[in-house]
């Protein structure tokens, strides 16, 4: 049985549910949570554990290769194996020998008890040889960077053959890095200085972003926070939880009030909610997605942020006169490479395959945008990726296909450059 109290075993359990093609980590975990009894500092231990593992998890199965020559473990040996190593080689608030206790008790409370004393002279074998294995997890980082970085070797393949050695070692490192939270002041319900007042009443800590793709004081860098779903402040819609790159699209689609705009995949809603905003509620916004359960995401945040004029279909906008649009976005999916440090599991699910099968999705989309679009209207094709094969190449088919646009800017946000998530975004009018 797993106790609701001990976050190392919550943690194990959430591992352990992994399946290829699945839920996702996050999910996973935020399910585990919402169950478990755990004060602030536990949970916290407890999700750095099962994100660490995962990012970490080609860099851990060589360590354990290391030391298990030739003899491959059950699942859940492997996964107890690597919270304890994880624990005693990225983990410094952790004792070491602490870590190497906790996770032999666990494999005897797991049904591991004959294997305990094997866990225990494993991670006893490590520890043994801290620094050495140190200076061997920083050389393999030169010699083998996707297995150092514990990143897809095809991947990083690609993205060494497009930048220089020490821009690839950034991206990698990012990929690795837990996410920072930012949250976007929501001005149609406030401003900055009674949002940052509620959020000292509530014992949120924050720090100022500089502009970038949007106004002073519109992002902020969440530092500290109770849980974002217990604050009254999120509840009455003062803000939204979004990543400063997501906003480039919004800016370079100039919507203004009184527009007419299609956002032909919305959910959760996010772009959505800001393309209302800057359109200060006046206007009509047709927001599209291909899920029931998707455009419930965008329904329940046009609520609680106060968005009027939204409209949401499953049915795609049908070419007419009526239909007309002033601006389109095409937030379209992709391989999402540059959001991998937010997406834990996304390493070890995207196959080179995903890019051409993408490809392939993002075109039909831009095809059924191009003619509900009115002419001089703007359509801005976005995405998260930084394959130039989902981007560049798309636009330039795209445009190929269809003269009568025109390309008026192009942006790619790079985290080694930028110091925000990936992101591409294309601005087009419509010539005639």
């Amino acid at each position: 049985m797993f106790s609701e109290q001990n976050p190392r075993e919550i943690a194990t359990r959430v591992l352990r549910q992994r399946r290829p093609g699945g839920d996702f980590t996050e999910n996973l975990l935020e399910t585990a949570l919402a169950a478990a009894r755990l004060s602030p500092p536990d949970r916290g231990l407890c999700q750095e554990i099962v994100y660490g593992v995962v990012r970490w998890q080609a860099a851990l199965d060589w360590l354990i290769a290391r030391k298990t020559p030739g003899r491959e473990q059950r699942p859940a040996l492997q996964i107890l194996l690597q919270t304890g190593l994880y624990q005693i080689f990225w983990l410094d608030r952790i004792p070491p020998h602490a870590a190497v206790h906790e996770t032999v008790e666990l494999a005897k409370r797991a049904g591991f008890g004959p294997q305990a004393g094997f866990v225990n002279a494993i991670l006893r074998g490590c520890l043994r040889e801290t620094e050495p294995t140190r200076r061997l997890l920083a050389d393999l980082k030169v010699s083998q960077p996707a297995l150092g970085y514990s990143q897809p070797d095809w991947l990083v393949s690609r993205w060494l053959q497009r930048w220089d050695a020490p821009c690839v070692t950034q991206l990698l490192e990012w990929n690795n890095t837990p996410p920072k939270t930012y949250a976007r002041l929501n001005r149609l319900k406030t401003d900055a200085t009674a949002l940052l007042e509620r959020w000292r009443a509530e014992a949120v800590n924050y720090d100022f972003v500089p502009p970038g793709p949007w106004p002073e004081n519109q992002i902020f860098e969440l530092t500290g926070h109770p849980s974002l779903a217990t604050l009254p402040s999120f509840a009455d819609g003062w803000f939204y939880v979004q990543d400063p790159s997501t906003l480039l699209a919004v800016t370079q689609l100039r919507p203004q009030p009184g527009d007419t705009v299609l956002d032909l995949c919305a959910a959760p809603g996010g772009k959505t909610a800001y393309i209302t905003q800057l359109m200060n509620n006046q206007g009509r916004l047709v927001a599209h997605d291909i899920a029931e359960d998707r455009l419930a995401l965008v329904r329940d945040n046009a609520r609680r942020l106060g968005l009027a004029g939204v409209e949401t279909t499953l049915i795609p906008p049908a070419s007419s006169g009526a239909l007309a649009f002033d601006r389109i976005l095409v937030d379209a999916p992709c391989s999402n490479t540059g959001v991998m440090r937010r997406r834990v599991d996304l390493r070890w699910r995207i196959q080179p395959a995903e890019i051409t099968r993408l490809r392939a999705t993002q075109l039909e989309l831009l095809d059924r945008a191009a003619p509900l679009l009115k002419p001089g209207g703007i359509l801005v094709y976005s995405t998260c990726s930084l394959e130039p094969e989902e981007n560049h190449d798309v636009l330039a088919q795209f445009i190929a296909r269809h003269p009568h646009y025109q390309c008026e800017a192009e942006h790619q946000l790079l985290p080694f450059t930028d110091g925000v998530d990936g992101a591409y975004v294309a601005r087009l009018t419509r010539l005639r």
